[in-house]
């Protein structure tokens, strides 16, 4: 399919789920006075009149929750993309270096070792000493990395792969040590944002993100001519004159920011950064300058819809969100695996 189709097929997917998620709940608010609710605020149709009560809803509760997602989304589409381009590996994703890890270990320590200097942050900072932890854990991991990979002075891909799955490991234990001596209430704390959720969503959460998925969502599909080169191999895109080590470092450096900020205000939610590259390859082609930006797109429509199951489908029970992404994600990714299989067979 031609990309701009593609885009226009998103964008539309896109917009139809927000309205529905919008309207969908313990109170369900027609399509129609969705719609209107919206353009009221842009001064359109200020002579039709909506419940109150719809409005509130809307505004306070669910629109905060519907625009983080789509951030979320957007920026662990992007950041899959961009470091399967990086890694020249369709199985690579940001959890694979460490970035996931890292901000699972500091956010689960903040919520079981509340004692001491957490103890006291946590009073001044509150809800944000959750996020900025999980974020900075981010950062350390990816910056741990790519020391680990540096070989004189130029990091390695190969060495980067297996760093990433060490500091994995390591983190990972860490996080099962405390998750041990986690008590009953804490234990159940840190269940539920290992699986992630878009539950605790503000006006002032959706803020605090939009800098750290905007600037990633904007930058990375500059950077789709340089992993295009990248596909031939590292010595062959230092031979055409591409700066290798820079675009290395400028597509670890944003596809932390992006995961780093998502994963610190929704916990952990997988398969969207591996399965959304696969899915718009399959239509648009490997043209990175054209995966990227849909890859976001792409994003965004499914942890909408995503989010839009997991607070539906057993209401008023809420489901963890990363629940409703790996089943969704596993069938799909299987039926790509297979369909690759094929192709390779014949």
């Amino acid at each position: 399919m031609k990309p701009i189709f593609v885009y226009c097929l998103l964008i539309a997917a896109l917009m139809a789920s927000l309205s529905f998620s919008l309207g969908l709940g313990a109170m369900d608010i027609p399509v129609k006075d969705v719609l209107l609710i919206l353009f009221h605020k842009t001064g359109l149709f200020k002579h039709h009149m909506v419940p109150e009560q719809y409005e509130t809803v809307i505004r306070i509760v669910r629109l905060p929750r519907v625009l983080l997602g789509v951030l979320v989304g957007a920026g662990l589409g992007i950041s899959g993309a961009a470091v399967q381009g990086i890694f020249r590996n369709p199985l690579a994703e940001p959890g694979l270096i460490g970035i996931s890890a890292g901000a699972s270990l500091i956010a689960v320590a903040i919520i079981a070792l509340e004692i001491g200097v957490l103890s006291g942050l946590g009073n001044l900072l509150g809800y944000y000493l959750l996020a900025f932890g999980a974020f900075a854990g981010a950062g350390i991991a990816a910056m741990l990395v790519y020391q680990i990979s540096r070989t004189d002075g130029r990091p390695n891909v190969a060495t980067m792969l297996l760093a990433g799955i060490a500091i994995n490991a390591l983190a990972g234990a860490l996080t099962g040590l405390i998750t041990y001596l986690a008590n009953e209430q804490q234990l159940r704390n840190i269940t539920f944002w290992m699986l992630g959720s878009l539950a605790g969503a503000t006006w002032e959460t959706v803020l605090a993100l939009l800098p750290f998925i905007v600037i990633p969502v904007v930058l990375l599909p500059f950077m789709g001519k340089a992993l295009n080169a990248f596909a031939l191999g590292e010595a062959q895109a230092d031979h055409l004159g591409l700066k290798v080590n820079l675009v290395k470092r400028r597509v670890v450096i944003l596809a932390t920011m992006a995961v780093g900020a998502a994963v610190a205000v929704s916990g952990v939610i997988g398969f969207v950064g591996l399965l959304v590259p696969h899915t718009i390859r399959l239509f648009i082609g490997v043209d990175n300058k054209y995966v990227l930006p849909a890859s976001a797109l792409l994003g965004a429509l499914i942890l909408t819809l995503a989010d839009m199951i997991a607070r539906t489908v057993v209401s008023p029970v809420e489901l963890p969100i990363g629940v409703i992404t790996a089943l969704l994600g596993t069938p799909l990714f299987l039926y790509i695996l297979i369909k690759d299989k094929k192709k390779l067979l014949q």
